[in-house]
Parts: C-alpha cells; sequence; structure tokens
C-alpha cells in the first residue's frame, strides 16, 4: 500500500519528460519533437525539504529545471489517453537537476546523459498535492528563483505534450506503479547554480499559491 504523502519512499522510478516547452526546446538548440522524449532517473535522486543538492564530481555547469511532477496512483501499462488522468494521485514540484557540461558531453558523443540527469540529489522534490487540489493541472503557473533573482517564470498550459498524452505514451513501454513520479518537462530560463546558491521554487493556480520549495547548493 502506497503512502502517497511520501510517494518518494515508494515511488520505483522518476520518469522524466523532455523538451515539452517549445520556447527551452528553442534556448538549447534544440528542434520540437513529433512525440515526447523521456529518460529514468533513479529513486536515489530524490531528496526532500532539509536535504542539500550535491553537485556531481567534476560537475561545472550545473543547472535548475522547475517542473510539475505527476504522481501516480494506481499500477497502468497502456493507459488510454482519454482516461489517463484517472491514474493520477497527485502532483508535486520538482527539480530536475542538470550538469549541463555532462550532457552536452553525452549530446556530442550520441551516448545516453546517465552522468548528467541520474545522479544522486538531481531529483528535489516538494510536498504531495491532492489532484483534487489542482483544478487544472495545464493551468498552473510555475517558477524558479535563485538567490532572490526570477530565472524561470510560465503556465504549464505552454505543454507541447499535456499530461493524458504523456501517460499514455509513456505506459506503452514502461509500465507505471502507485508512488513514480512523471516529471512534465521544464520551461524556458534554465541557468547555473553554484555551491551557496539557494533554489526556491513555486507552484500557483489563479493567484493561488498551491505549493514552494526550496533546496541549497553545495
Amino acid at each position: 500500500m502506497c503512502d502517497f504523502e511520501n510517494f518518494w519512499k515508494y515511488s520505483q522510478k522518476i520518469v522524466c519528460v523532455g523538451r515539452n516547452y517549445a520556447k527551452h526546446v528553442q534556448e538549447l538548440g534544440n528542434e520540437i519533437p513529433d512525440r515526447p522524449i523521456f529518460f529514468i532517473k533513479p529513486t536515489s535522486a530524490y531528496i526532500t525539504s532539509g536535504e542539500k543538492i550535491v553537485t556531481p564530481p567534476g560537475c561545472t555547469d550545473l543547472q535548475h529545471e522547475i517542473e510539475l511532477g505527476v504522481v501516480i496512483g494506481k499500477r497502468g501499462k497502456n493507459i488510454p489517453q482519454e482516461s489517463a488522468m484517472d491514474w493520477v494521485q497527485g502532483y508535486a514540484l520538482a527539480l530536475d537537476m542538470t550538469a549541463r557540461d555532462e550532457q552536452r558531453k553525452a549530446k556530442d558523443a550520441g551516448v545516453p546523459w546517465t552522468l548528467a540527469k541520474m545522479f544522486d540529489t538531481s531529483c528535489p522534490v516538494g510536498e504531495f498535492i491532492p489532484k483534487q487540489n489542482v483544478e487544472d493541472p495545464h493551468c498552473l503557473d510555475i517558477s524558479v528563483e535563485v538567490n532572490g533573482e526570477l530565472r524561470q517564470n510560465s503556465n504549464t498550459n505552454h505543454f507541447i505534450f499535456r499530461i493524458p498524452h504523456l501517460l499514455a505514451f509513456v505506459s506503452k513501454f514502461i509500465t507505471l506503479e502507485p508512488g513514480d513520479l512523471v516529471l512534465t518537462g521544464t520551461p524556458e530560463g534554465v541557468a547555473p547554480v553554484l555551491p551557496g546558491d539557494v533554489i526556491k521554487g513555486k507552484l500557483s493556480y489563479m493567484g493561488k499559491d498551491l505549493t514552494e520549495i526550496e533546496f541549497q547548493v553545495e
């Protein structure tokens, strides 16, 4: 039985969607995808409030990516797109911390992004938000600031692929389990952070704050 208030303790995987905001795709010089792009983080990437983001060994360009996370409520394989929201238990605000220098090397070499995306502490997450507390997950203001400077500020209505599409597509290939987290992509404004920096993220709906997160880099 999954205690969704502590979903990260039960989660078997973190599914991360890439290139799901057009402006972010453009800022990194990539092409708009015609189908979702995703990769997996191990659950050892999770940290929660009070823990610190640890810069991975050799990384010289650690960057923040703020994302809406979807917490899966029941086992799903070949989820129908038209009823995919029935598999959503709730949400969480998260960071997909990225070693951008390692990602560039991997892209140039045509090899997986393991060192860039899957390191320990690369997925800081906030509190669980029950599904019923979010009226429309496709109309949420999402933002992040570093040391008080606003870096990313967008809305989930800019998704290229909406949540039902993502869950249907991913579950064709990988079975989703209760407590799994699906990160839905990051908007434009990704930028480097340094040891000692404080990252604060916020999620809100129609001017009402839903949740905030705060993590320090070391």
